[in-house]
């Protein structure tokens, strides 16, 4: 358990998590309780790293101040700016967190460089292909976060619903899965092209193996809630069901 910890706090996914739980709990009447609940998670993740020795990111700074921010605004701002937060909040977060990976690497330092030397021998840090790698990986997760923002931004500029389940929900976790996945594997695909490891370079394909999968939650989830039409949740639970058994069938080889 230890290590499993260990592992968390030196990804981008501990510096992400209180943004994804914003954007999860945030809604109408909940902005106040989302915003409370990112800003303590924010502190408490940051606190248990540096206890373990785990250093401090740029990420997990700007995210404190951010929910700072935003909790004082849930204190004290009027009703119709809590409204308007109420609303946009999603789309402020992921538009945020897209300016911020954009600006690191615009400055030079990809932000999830930091994270990466956590992890990492101090003589690789200075490698062309570290470097690129983790350029990559944080353009990635811009692309990510900028894509969550717009089809949020489409759900509540458009359709008039912040929780409506395709843009408000799915697209947006599948827009963070990929980028999830993208940086889990494109590293050992960069060494093994370049003969830094004794296995095989493995199939950037692999990236997409999550997703029937996806499709297939998609669809119970969408039959259980009634936010799909039998046929189209049935769809997809068939679809993803034989999407999935191909993967394990097929991947491998391709990897």
């Amino acid at each position: 358990m230890p290590s499993v910890v260990d592992g968390f706090l030196r990804s981008p996914l501990s510096g992400i998590a209180p943004w994804v739980l914003l954007a999860v709990l945030s809604g109408p009447g909940r902005f106040e309780e989302a915003a409370a609940a990112a800003f303590g998670m924010s502190v408490l993740l940051t606190w248990i790293g540096h206890r373990r020795g785990i250093a401090v990111h740029l990420l997990e700074v700007f995210g404190m101040v951010f929910f700072g921010v935003l909790t004082a605004l849930a204190a004290f701002a009027s009703p119709g700016t809590i409204h308007w937060l109420e609303v946009w909040a999603g789309e402020l977060t992921n538009v945020a967190l897209a300016l911020f990976a954009t600006v690191t690497l615009l400055i030079g330092r990809p932000f999830t460089l930091a994270y990466a030397k956590d992890s990492t021998p101090q003589e690789v840090w200075g490698s062309q292909t570290f470097r690129r790698v983790n350029y990559v990986i944080s353009a990635v997760w811009a692309g990510a976060f900028f894509c969550s923002a717009a089809v949020g931004c489409y759900g509540d500029a458009v359709l008039h619903d912040p929780d409506e389940f395709w843009t408000g929900w799915i697209l947006q976790l599948a827009a963070l899965l990929f980028a999830v996945s993208f940086t889990d594997r494109y590293p050992s695909h960069v060494r093994g092209q370049q003969g830094e490891s004794t296995d095989p370079a493995p199939s950037m394909w692999g990236v997409l193996d999550w997703v029937p999968t996806f499709v297939l939650v998609t669809g119970v989830i969408g039959l259980a809630t009634d936010s799909l039409s039998t046929t189209v949740g049935t769809v997809l639970i068939v679809v993803g069901a034989v999407g999935a058994a191909a993967v394990r069938r097929w991947l491998p080889k391709a990897g």
